[in-house]
């Protein structure tokens, strides 16, 4: 007999069109079988007795000749009628065999969609126990049919996750609806996948739940691509305001150091006020720190990429590291073989270095072990899978590993948030990791962690390889007392205490100063001045035209000017992609009075910039890297 196992049901409740349409067949055959077997003990039976009833008549009655005859005719109709019910038969089972044929080839359709459904199909008693899996399971999972069947549903779904999907079993038991419900269920080598789950009940003759169809899909990449893209927003959104705040608290940060510069200048060390004008200097270089690592974060400073070797970069840096991380931290180097250039900052991917070893540092506060290795690497089509946004290619990995405490997932997906720390308040600045992700970002790069409480922590960081040879880095020039030569500087900036105060500082040591607050007024002042302008000196960022603009028009303008650009800040005016075009120089705010010199000094013994005009060296006039905690 053919029966139903199951009972689909259509969108609107009741039972689907097609199912309905082989229920039909199904019965129709069923009483066609019925009935063929009826109809077969019946003829049976009609042809036992008839033979029975001849030989009574010939052997045991002795009937004459015409009744013999007679006996004949019978044996032939009995006959005939045996005729009739085999070819009843034969259309009985051709009708049967065509429907059985229907019925395969539905069973083939069925069975090629749970076979390559990328869904993972699974019927369960009441009670959890199952009865069927699709195939899919073990694409997904891992597990086998086999493993599966002598598992309950519930054995392998996160202890976290299981009251929730208990209670969805219940209501769909209950009501005979189900919903939608995610959870977590365990991979069969061990990671936990996101799953997310329909069920639909089953009823039985009598209406009550007998059984629940589920339908689960794997979504695991798809969370992991919607926190990128979540935390990705987050730290777009915090960054923009981050460096527009550091843009202009570099401006006010400028005023504060020079002014207590020129104090410091006038007041003699004994003095009961050189205390404090030292302390509010210290305090002005700390602030302006933070605003460096805010635009490091927000990926808005101006950086100065030259071909380099990380190896060497590591290699000087050794001693600084050990000061830094004390005596109780053992440091491991690990420098792999062959290592290729990477084109960066090297003051930047300094940053980077310390900033991580810090971070190492303060997650071992009983001592431990601190390893920087780098090696060549190459992110695949593989790795895209699991990083939808990484560029497949050649890499430089540098890879900074600890043994301290470790982090638990809720803290891994906010590490790279500024201002989010989880030191006691007053031990950190929250800034240190922002710094890191601004950096590595900036720099076309990807940085990964890996990290369990307890197992310590692992970043990961791949920065592009670049084809020739690593440059040396010209050593920081000395802070020696320059000659000052006779020049005109025409001086833009739109915060109008800033300006004051550089006009002050070179008006002070002999050079000829024009001032303007913005292009258009710098323009004019340009225009009008009868005298050679040496030096435009002016701000990036300002109101209506920029300052690369202005360098742009002054230049074409006047071949000679020397173009010195006074910035912290990338609007993408005097930038490609976050890196300084060539030919130009960059005076990072907030600076000393010594930078601005020697800036200016630099400038005024260069040839025209060749951005603008005809050969000049890149520059960026800046501090050296400071540690973030």
């Amino acid at each position: 007999m053919l029966t139903s196992k199951f009972k689909p049901k259509a969108q609107d409740g009741g039972t689907s069109p097609d199912f309905a349409s082989i229920r039909a067949g199904l019965k129709r055959a069923e009483r066609r079988q019925w009935w063929l077997s009826f109809s077969g003990v019946a003829v049976t039976l009609v042809l036992t007795l008839g033979i029975i009833s001849f030989s009574l008549a010939i052997y045991v009655l002795q009937r004459n000749t015409w009744d013999e005859l007679n006996i004949h005719v019978a044996i032939h109709a009995l006959i005939g009628i045996v005729l009739l019910f085999v070819v009843y038969v034969i259309y009985q089972q051709l009708q049967i065999y065509r429907f059985r044929m229907h019925l395969v080839a539905q069973d083939e359709l069925f069975y090629l969609i749970g076979e390559h459904a990328d869904d993972m199909i699974a019927v369960v008693t009441v009670d959890g126990r199952r009865l069927y899996n699709s195939p899919s399971y073990e694409k997904v999972l891992g597990y086998s049919a086999e493993e599966l069947e002598k598992t309950s549903a519930y054995e392998q779904i996160h202890p976290d996750d299981l009251p929730a999907v208990r209670a969805a079993a219940q209501e769909a038991r209950t009501s005979g609806v189900g919903r939608r419900l995610e959870y977590r269920i365990r991979h069969k080598n061990g990671a936990w996948r996101v799953l997310e789950s329909t069920a639909s009940a089953v009823r039985d003759k009598e209406g009550k739940v007998e059984k629940l169809v589920i339908v689960n899909r794997d979504i695991t990449e798809r969370r992991d691509l919607e926190r990128q893209l979540v935390l990705s927003q987050r730290l777009e959104a915090v960054g923009k305001l981050s460096g527009g705040i550091a843009h202009d608290f570099n401006n006010l940060l400028g005023v504060i150091i020079g002014y207590t510069e020129a104090l410091q200048e006038s007041i003699r060390p004994e003095d009961p006020m050189r205390d404090a004008i030292d302390e509010i200097h210290k305090a002005g270089q700390r602030a302006a720190t933070l605003t460096q690592q805010l635009l490091a974060f927000s990926r808005k400073q101006v950086l100065e990429p030259k071909i380099l070797d990380a190896n060497a970069i590591i290699a000087d840096m050794q001693k600084m590291l050990h000061r830094l991380i004390g005596e109780d931290i053992a440091l491991k180097f690990e420098s792999g073989a062959e290592l290729g250039s990477v084109k960066a900052d090297r003051g930047q991917l300094e940053q980077v270095i310390l900033n991580l070893a810090v971070n190492a540092r303060d997650a071992m506060p009983q001592g431990g072990e601190l390893t920087i290795s780098t090696s060549n690497a190459e992110l695949t089509e593989k790795d895209t899978l699991q990083y939808r946004y990484v560029i497949p290619g050649e890499y430089v990995l540098l890879k900074v590993s600890d043994t301290g405490t470790g982090m638990d997932a809720q803290t891994q997906s906010h590490i790279f948030e500024p201002f989010f720390t989880t030191k006691e308040k007053g031990k950190g600045t929250g800034l240190g990791l922002a710094t890191v992700y601004g950096v590595v970002k900036q720099s076309e790069g990807y940085i990964w962690v890996d990290s369990a409480v307890g197992k310590g922590t692992t970043f990961r960081i791949y920065l592009p390889r670049a084809k020739g040879t690593a440059q040396e880095t010209a050593l920081e020039k000395e802070n020696t007392k320059r000659t000052v030569q006779a020049g005109t500087i025409l001086l833009v900036e739109d915060e109008e205490s800033l300006r004051k105060l550089t006009r002050k500082i070179l008006a002070d040591v002999g050079y000829a100063v024009l001032e303007a607050g913005n292009a258009e007024e710098a323009i004019q002042v340009a225009t009008a001045s009868s005298g050679t302008i040496d030096v435009l000196l002016t701000d990036v960022v300002m109101p209506g035209i920029s300052g690369g603009e202005l360098a742009k028009k002054l230049s074409a303008e006047f071949p000679h000017i020397r173009v010195l650009f006074m910035s912290g800040y990338t609007d993408g005016a005097i930038e490609v992609r976050g890196n300084l075009k060539p030919g130009l120089v960059v005076l990072r705010k907030p600076f000393t009075r010594d930078a601005l010199l020697h800036a200016i000094e630099d400038a005024m013994a260069a040839r025209t910039n060749e951005a603008y005009g005809p050969e000049a060296e890149i520059s960026i006039k800046h501090p050296a890297p400071a540690i973030a905690d």
